[in-house]
């Protein structure tokens, strides 16, 4: 008997969703972009995420020497440095070493390589170029460079301009970016969320009106509250699910072509994430949208029958 009943209800739904077609396909139209900006959210923190990871990766601490710096003075604080904690690794590169390293850079620029020429002397200082074990240890090491330390005030003399404050505001403009993201996504969704459930609450009303004389035969032959109002709940479950398998039409093949023509401008390969995070990714997507398509439903069903 549950199972003849539950085919009813499903199939008096259906018929409800198709009864008003047009209407219908405006409040999936809405629901499928409401969808299609969170999945483009999540893609797109992920594309943000990719490329904090692979700043810090390339993030170093590099100490620049004045020219008339003693080598042996440089060396000293290369042993200092390598005894942190925070430290991986020191690597030293001698004024020599960067000027034959300036020469290979500007090989081809006749005229950069005259003017080097016409110095007659090493422009150069010493450099050290400082990896720590964790990319959130720099600050750390920043610290012991200019701050207060026994390391900096021993130093500041040779020390002509350290480089991490650069680097520092490129990762800040990152984070600041995916949290500006996050906030500016949220609120885009919420607002299309609400006109998703408006439009699906006014096609549900609308259906509760066409389908007035049924429903008081179903009345009269003495049905339930429930099994009057689970029609037009498994209507909004509709637009829900062909809502996101609308997303899932659209972002599939978008993101397959974003993943073989711009992999290496986003750092990330849209489509191996997409599918590789698809349960969970399309999954909550699903489950928003199933919510948005019951909560019209129920709310237009509390407001408009009054069973």
């Amino acid at each position: 008997m549950f199972w003849i009943r539950l085919k009813r209800v499903i199939k008096s739904g259906w018929i409800n969703f198709r009864r008003n077609s047009v209407v219908s396909y405006a409040a999936i139209l809405v629901t499928t972009i409401t969808l299609a900006v969170v999945t483009g959210l999540f893609l797109f923190q992920a594309v943000l995420n990719t490329a904090i990871v692979n700043v810090e990766n390339k993030v170093d601490i590099a100490v620049y020497f004045t020219v008339n710096a003693p080598e042996d003075q440089i060396l000293a604080l290369e042993t200092d440095l390598e005894k942190l904690p925070e430290v991986a690794s020191v690597q030293y590169i001698s004024a020599d070493q960067q000027v034959l390293a300036f020469r290979d850079r500007h090989s081809n620029d006749y005229l950069t390589l005259e003017a080097l020429d016409e110095l007659g002397n090493n422009p150069f200082g010493g450099l050290l170029q400082i990896t720590a074990k964790d990319p959130s240890q720099y600050e750390a090491i920043a610290q012991v460079l200019e701050g207060n330390t026994t390391i900096a005030q021993t130093n500041s003399q040779i020390i002509d301009r350290i480089n991490y404050s650069q680097n520092k505001t490129v990762i800040d403009q990152l984070n600041s970016l995916i949290f500006n993201a996050r906030r500016i996504g949220l609120v885009l969704t919420l607002v299309l969320a609400l006109v998703s459930i408006i439009i699906m609450y006014t096609t549900i009303r609308l259906t509760i009106y066409m389908a007035r004389d049924e429903i008081g035969i179903m009345r009269l032959v003495g049905a339930s509250g429930a099994y009057v109002r689970a029609p037009f709940l498994v209507q909004g479950i509709l637009y829900g699910a062909f809502a996101w398998l609308l997303t899932n039409i659209v972002f599939l093949p978008l993101t397959y072509l974003a993943g073989t023509k711009l992999t290496t401008l986003l750092g990330i390969n849209l489509f191996s994430y997409y599918t590789s995070h698809f349960f969970s990714v399309s999954g909550l997507v699903l489950v928003i949208g199933l919510l948005l398509g019951m909560i019209s439903s129920l709310l237009a069903v509390r407001r408009y029958l009054n069973v």
